[in-house]
């Protein structure tokens, strides 16, 4: 029987080492620039505040909005990637990122800002799902831990260099405004990148895009992100308000309404038998842990930097350096050993420890703590995430056919951004009453009446420098207090992971399907593209003399490809 080979290579077919590179070039810039977008404004938010009148509240919102539309957009796209071709849909991801940016770049007021914003999130969202997405479809289990180590390195380069880079745009003569429009070009090479390296096949399949619950979904997310972001503020409501029962309410009950639509409809946006299935069900629960872990440091490290420690905006990045080496030496080394060996809860467990750790330690720091040992807290910490992240994501791969990969790959990074947005803003509210607290503390110790600076302000600057020093110490203080908290949540990770059945890891893109039988060609054996809805078929495949059944494929024919060994 004969093997022949096409460009791109049929559903199902094994791509080479080089292919995959070449696949991987545009599809891994178009993620950095996703995540270095989220995190580059990161340390330009004073200044922004300051040229554009924003209060703390919309200090807080230029982060949520981006995470808010982020999170509840990718279980979209990622069900998009499932039925579209994942090429052109990132594409388009690339193109609304550029709309977005341009719009913040030459933002005005603040609503404008947040608005582009939301735009920025609705394309991040897009980058993170399908990226994930597409190298699930490319790259057979066995062999995608080496290549999400690479997604991994450019996830840890992007969220702890972001703050670095924006630093330094703030410092210089380009001002707060190049953080945004610095990403423009970065995307526009993407996009060309894509369009020259990216080969994939698309199978078609009827499109029925499940719009009800897409509304309940991002209705129903969105409010109670909205109710944790502002609950507990003075200016707002409190904890325990009318406004809070109202929203929470509702949110659940739009929530419940999601699960009841999810079951009844033919291809529901987040697949119930995926979710509940145990690995994929035990990595959401890790995976959210994970989230506050991960936004959180990167959100309170560099206030920490500035305000506590009186750092410059480049100084600050520079400072988070440790972080980045750790999440990248994480990443990197497990990726390949985990290909090598093919086994990979170790990892988990061991991520899952060093973040408990990490965040423990970091948890003991005040305004006083020497810079290099809060350096070693933090690498420890990236090392824990640089094990996690993309791991958990390639055990939900590992159990799931291929034509689930988007949906079940973009569900984890959903709930991940959902844990971050909702650990920001709840780590956000505890620091603010602590620093009060000990601000009031310390004036009183001091003898200064308390309207002499007790409120939170980030704006130190202008303060007497008795009242300045009171309110550093404060800041650095009660850092901590938030860190330990998210150990706390990281010890739900562990418990999780250590739950976790590890699965042998696939040799093939596919899970092999019941229809496969057993073939040779030249005396070796064959893949099968399928281009059902059951997905991709991958393994052995009998020949219609054989068992009187014969070869599943697309209407224009099978394509049959010599398969090649993994690992």
């Amino acid at each position: 029987m004969a093997v022949t080979t096409e460009k791109p290579p049929a559903p199902g077919a094994v791509m080479t080492h080089r292919q995959i590179l070449e696949a991987l070039t545009g599809l891994l810039a178009a993620f950095f620039t996703a995540i270095i977008s989220s995190t580059i404004v990161a340390n330009a938010l004073p200044t922004i505040m300051s040229e554009l009148h924003g209060t703390q509240t919309d200090f807080a919102w230029v982060i949520t909005a981006a995470l808010l539309a982020n999170a509840a957009t990718t279980p979209i796209w990622g069900k998009l990637a499932d039925l579209f071709n994942k090429k052109l849909l990132v594409q388009l991801s690339i193109v609304i990122f550029v709309a977005g940016s341009v719009m913040a770049g030459l933002s005005e007021t603040i609503p404008l800002l947040l608005t582009a914003r939301v735009i920025q999130g609705i394309a991040m969202g897009g980058l993170t799902a399908l990226a994930m997405a597409i190298i699930g479809s490319i790259i057979p289990p066995r062999d995608r831990g080496k290549y999400s180590g690479y997604m991994g390195a450019v996830m840890a380069v992007g969220t702890a260099g972001g703050p670095l880079l924006g630093g330094f745009i703030v410092d210089s003569p380009l001002g707060w405004r190049w953080t945004f429009f610095v990403c423009v070009p970065l995307a526009v090479i993407a996009l060309v990148l894509l369009q020259v390296t990216l080969k994939l096949p698309h199978v078609r399949r009827p499109a029925k895009i499940d719009w009800l619950g897409s509304i309940l979904l991002t209705s129903g997310v969105s409010l109670l992100l909205i109710w944790v972001s502002f609950a507990g503020n003075p200016d707002y409501y409190d904890w325990w308000s009318w406004q809070s029962v109202a929203m929470v309410g509702g949110g659940v009950v739009l929530l419940a309404l999601l699960v009841l639509v999810e079951s009844k409809v033919p291809q529901p946006i987040i697949p119930l038998k995926i979710i509940s299935q145990r690995t994929t069900a035990l990595s959401i629960l890790a995976s959210i842990a994970v989230g506050v872990g991960m936004f959180g440091s990167s959100a309170f490290l560099g206030q920490y930097f500035q305000v506590a420690r009186g750092a410059s905006p480049t100084e600050a990045g520079l400072l988070t350096l440790p972080m980045i080496a750790g999440n990248l030496i994480g990443s990197v080394v497990s990726g390949q050993r985990i290909s090598r060996t093919g086994k990979w809860k170790r990892y988990l467990v061991a991520g899952a420890v060093l973040l408990i750790s990490g965040l423990g330690l970091t948890g003991t720091i005040d305004h006083t703590t020497d810079l290099w040992l809060t350096g070693v807290y933090t690498a420890i910490l990236g090392l824990g995430l640089g094990l996690l992240m993309q791991n958990l994501v390639l055990a939900v791969q590992n159990t799931v056919r291929a034509r689930d990969i988007g949906t079940a790959s973009a569900s984890v990074a959903f709930f991940r951004s959902v844990g971050g947005a909702i650990g920001v803003s709840v780590l956000g509210a505890i620091m603010a009453n602590r620093v009060k607290e000990l601000a009031a503390e310390g004036f009183a110790a001091a003898g200064i009446p308390p309207s002499g600076g007790a409120g939170a302000s980030l704006d130190l600057q202008d303060m007497p420098g008795p009242v300045r020093e009171i309110m550093r110490a404060a800041y650095g203080d009660a850092t901590a207090q938030i860190f330990m908290v998210s150990a706390i949540v990281g010890v739900v990770a562990l418990i999780a992971i250590l739950f976790i059945k590890e699965e042998p890891l696939r040799r093939t893109v596919d899970i092999a399907g019941p229809a496969a039988a057993t073939a040779t060609s030249d005396g070796g054996p064959v893949t099968s593209a399928a281009a059902s809805d059951a997905g991709p078929v991958t393994g052995p495949v009998t020949g219609p003399g054989e068992h009187g059944s014969g070869v599943r494929g697309s209407s224009s024919g099978s394509l049959l490809t010599k398969s090649t060994p993994f690992g």
